[in-house]
């Protein structure tokens, strides 16, 4: 049987798929970008951690409260942290809430559905009965908007599973930085490879959600759902933050009659992977509170990168968005080839056809990203 050869693609952003195809990542293989990339993302790890632990907090123990004012303290309430969080000396975790809103709102997968389903109905109504007992404002409420509290319980339910999914994300970070120390890490698709591992170690990982009220379990989220790590955490993450996102308040207008926002969401590239860094500082970004709380945990090595820029840490928040846009397509090239319907450096000609067509897909919605912004030479402002 004659082996034939794949022609090269005719796609505009095929020196990418080439790429793939050769074991590369989406971004440039250097020393500089791979020095950053670490860096950044064990400054990520850290302000995963602490998003994990409050998104949890939340979830079990603020939920169906009408007005959670202390949902952001993790039950330590004093005086010391109430000034510090009024003057916002504290990390933001409102961008966290934004990536779970934002993945509830564009939703996709098991877990969306298994929320729409009968069984959560059930699940939630009797949580909520033994919530409410003994409140007859808010039984009164709950019997004139009966769908107002079961949506709470949807929303904590992602409020939970993107705690556990940055849980996971978190200490692959945390391990990739110790690797990087050791000597272990060294190029990009070496740090493409340990989160690829990293996600493929943790894809059957059970994503669920029981909370506890008057000595008896409720199941929100049971293992009977079958919902994993990987297709019902992950990847609508990538799709909900990295690729679609939110319009930014402040920055476009919501008016239906100005057409400045795509009527199908599923055309949104508001994600991390389309974001121009300039705009971070403005009111109404919220990408701002999240390059604010990696500024306090950056690596020396790489603030020593930043203080040699032109305008040194003048434009800091600038110059951390564009460093974790990169370390973003880095993760995203993860996904790719791990979603990937043969591994990409199969020599069978048949898979080697499939792999295009879904690399091809990909470049597809890569055509309006910033791949190619981040791949010059230098992407630091001047």
């Amino acid at each position: 049987m004659t082996q034939t050869t794949l022609v090269p693609s005719r796609h505009p952003l095929r020196e990418y798929i080439q790429n793939l195809e050769a074991g590369q990542a989406l971004l440039a293989d250097s020393p500089e970008n791979t020095l950053e990339v670490v860096g950044i993302l064990k400054s990520y790890g850290v302000i995963l951690d602490a998003y994990s632990i409050n998104l949890q907090h939340i979830a079990h123990t603020q939920y169906l409260k009408l007005f959670p004012f202390f949902k952001y303290f993790n039950g330590n309430i004093n005086g010391d942290r109430l000034l510090k969080h009024w003057w916002h000396n504290r990390i933001n975790y409102e961008y966290a809430e934004y990536c779970m809103k934002a993945m509830m709102w564009h939703g996709g997968g098991k877990l969306d559905e298994y929320l729409d389903g009968a069984e959560f109905k059930v699940n939630v109504k009797k949580l909520i009965k033994a919530k409410i007992k003994g409140n007859p404002f808010v039984q009164l409420l709950n019997q004139i908007f009966p769908e107002f509290l079961p949506e709470q319980m949807r929303m904590m339910a992602y409020y939970s599973a993107l705690g556990q999914f940055w849980r996971v994300m978190a200490d692959i970070f945390f391990n990739l930085s110790d690797r990087y120390d050791r000597g272990e890490i060294k190029t990009i698709p070496a740090v493409v490879q340990h989160i690829q591992d990293g996600l493929v170690a943790d894809a059957a990982r059970p994503i669920v959600y029981r909370v506890e009220l008057g000595g008896t379990s409720y199941d929100v989220l049971p293992p009977s759902a079958n919902l994993a790590f990987l297709m019902e955490t992950a990847v609508p993450y990538v799709e909900a933050v990295f690729f679609r996102g939110t319009p930014f308040p402040g920055t476009i207008s919501y008016n239906a009659q100005a057409g400045q926002i795509p009527p199908d969401q599923s055309l949104f590239t508001y994600g991390a992977l389309y974001a121009d860094p300039l705009p971070v500082g403005g009111a109404g970004i919220p990408p701002t509170l999240l390059m604010q709380d990696m500024r306090h945990f950056l690596p020396d090595y790489l603030r020593q990168i930043y203080q040699a820029s032109l305008r040194q840490e003048g434009d800091l928040l600038v110059q951390i968005c564009e460093t974790f846009q990169k370390s973003m397509f880095c993760v995203t090239t993860a996904a790719i080839r791990g979603l990937a319907p043969h591994p990409l450096e199969t020599d069978n000609p048949q898979e080697q056809e499939a792999n295009r067509a879904y690399l091809e897909s990909w470049m597809d919605r890569f055509l309006t990203s910033r791949v190619e912004i981040i791949n010059q030479p230098s992407t630091m402002a001047d």
